[in-house]
């Protein structure tokens, strides 16, 4: 249970709805309160004659406010309308998969928030104003900040247009997922080294447990499974982690020994969903960027400045990296191996990076060659062997590439860069030094 709310909170937390239905509650209940303040006679006289507050008739006070209430409403339709054309046109480039970042975007929410509060106080404030035949009645203060909140929305409508501006820049959305990137890093990777995952002998005799369910694993409550299973003396391996997924009838995990009820403490601590989208999925915003590099470098598009800023940032994520260890997946509880589930590893993160990319940046040379500069660069911080090793293997399959290059001029120029690559594995920085750049007719 505890991983289905989690899911609905965070489902709850990132939708489009929720901010705008807030403010517009407020604005309904801050018109309730003004009137009511207006009706009861509390504002002083000074306050009644200052020229801060409106002081027309009924009738001015019904214009007012519904050239407020017509006009917010009217430039909310008409400004979303625009920024789903916009959205669509960015979807074309980037992917329609980061139009969730566009969704979940705050300012986006605040401004439809702005707009539909001061379109509903405006409506709740007009039907409360009587005029001289039908009992005068004008809130005075009511009104006055009815007023306000049209200027405030005139504000939000410059700030949005600006706001918009920028978040359809495709530097803007690969900064954003970079951040996405950054952050999930810092949260899913560990300051030391965990223990080395168990021989799988020890899972011979493991029953499975299958799942009838369908769909991407986006939360588990792992702490509350590893109780279960120690409660149980029971030890417990997932067969998948957040970001699988889950095919209905295929096993789900492996338990020793069985155990009655752990069909339902798995079902408990895991929640699937339609999409793929999860804070404990540290290769889904890795995707994203890859998402951004593999369309640019598609013939529609053919923008490779696009894909080798994302190779940057992805560089980047590598040398945050380097202090930082992956986790291997084991829960133990007083000493005592209670969970194992399947854990991403330095491989397979690069693997996600690279792969496609360069699969795909087979036809551009500056691409290839911006994937061996960023290697390079992260291989002169990364002092750990195996993980140097998986930077070479790339850097080898990126040089393989080269031999489908038409130009030897290209291909030579491919072929130092992974010169350079091996002598910073090799020597550090300083042979790197030693390597002539490209154009250069003399031999490293």
């Amino acid at each position: 249970m505890k991983a289905r709310l989690r899911k609905f909170l965070i489902a709850i937390s990132e939708t489009f709805w929720l901010v705008p239905a807030a403010m517009t509650l407020l604005g309904i209940s801050l018109a309730i309160a003004c009137v009511q303040i207006d009706a009861a006679g509390l504002l002083p006289p000074w306050l009644l004659n200052s020229p801060l507050l409106y002081s027309g008739g009924g009738t001015g006070a019904r214009i007012l406010l519904g050239a407020v209430a017509s006009s917010t409403i009217g430039v909310a339709g008409t400004v979303f309308s625009i920024t789903i054309a916009a959205l669509s046109l960015a979807a074309g480039q980037m992917g329609p998969r980061l139009l969730r970042n566009f969704v979940k975007d705050r300012g986006n929410q605040l401004t439809l928030g702005v707009f539909l509060a001061t379109f509903s106080y405006a409506l709740m404030v007009l039907r409360t104003v009587r005029t001289q035949g039908d009992g005068a009645f004008v809130p005075h203060l009511s009104l006055s900040f009815g007023i306000l909140l049209a200027f405030v929305s005139v504000g939000t409508l410059i700030y949005f247009v600006g706001h918009m501006a920028g978040r359809i820049n495709v530097d803007t959305v690969i900064g954003l997922v970079s951040e996405d990137v950054r952050t999930a890093i810092d949260r899913l990777t560990l300051d030391t080294r965990q223990p080395a995952p168990p021989p799988i002998e020890i899972w011979r005799d493991a029953v499975p447990v299958c799942d009838d369910r369908s769909g991407y694993l986006q939360q588990f409550d792992s702490a509350g499974l590893a109780g279960w299973a120690k409660e149980n003396d029971a030890i417990i391996h997932l067969l998948v982690r957040p970001g699988d997924y889950v095919f209905p009838g295929a096993p789900i995990a492996l338990v020793r020994p069985q155990t009655d009820g752990c069909e339902d403490a798995i079902r408990a601590a895991t929640a699937l969903g339609g999409q793929r989208g999860s804070d404990s999925d540290l290769e889904f915003p890795i995707r994203q960027l890859v998402e951004v590099a593999v369309r640019a470098l598609s013939p529609g598009i053919n923008d490779p400045h696009t894909a080798m800023s994302v190779i940057d940032r992805l560089g980047a994520a590598l040398c945050d990296m380097v202090p930082r260890h992956l986790s291997t997946g084991l829960t133990l509880i007083d000493g005592r191996l209670v969970l194992v589930m399947p854990a991403i590893t330095y491989d397979g993160l690069v693997d996600a990076m690279f792969h496609m990319i360069r699969q795909n940046g087979v036809g551009s040379t500056a691409v290839l060659i911006r994937v061996l500069e960023v290697l390079t660069a992260v291989m002169s911080c990364e002092t750990d062997i195996m993980r140097q090793r998986t930077l070479r293997r790339h850097a080898d399959l990126v040089l393989a590439e080269a031999r489908q290059i038409g130009s030897q001029a290209d291909r030579d120029t491919l072929d130092l860069r992974h010169k350079a690559f091996m002598v910073m594995m090799e020597r550090g920085p300083v042979g790197h030094l030693f390597v002539m750049p490209a154009g250069d007719d003399k031999d490293a």
